[in-house]
């Protein structure tokens, strides 16, 4: 997550909203972005009802954590980009970036 805000301004050229969504509760992930010296984008809950965001998306796991993923949602709400990684993994900033590209 700090990486995006790293690159926000590449989001943003794009006119693209970065959000982060965890199955934590609220308190929580304040405390996580506090610890990473803040963020300035939306940091979302999924806690109550637990994970349902993350179910209909079909990333969460067995155990109630979330995949590491990214989704590219268009204008219209439809899934333009998905990529799943590994929990201890980053994904790849450059494919986020050419995704946007395609919704200009």
């Amino acid at each position: 997550m700090p990486s995006y805000e790293e690159d926000l301004s590449e989001f943003e050229r794009r006119n693209a909203q970065v959000l982060g969504i965890s199955t934590d509760q609220i308190f929580s992930l304040e405390a996580w972005a506090k610890s990473m010296g803040g963020l300035s984008y939306p940091l979302l809950s999924d806690f109550w009802p637990f994970g349902v965001t993350c179910v209909e998306y079909g990333i969460l796991r067995w155990h109630g954590q979330a995949e590491r993923a990214i989704f590219v949602v268009d204008r219209e709400g439809k899934l333009r980009y998905i990529d799943v990684h590994d929990i201890n993994e980053q994904p790849p900033t450059d494919k986020i970036m050419e995704a946007l590209d395609k919704l200009r």
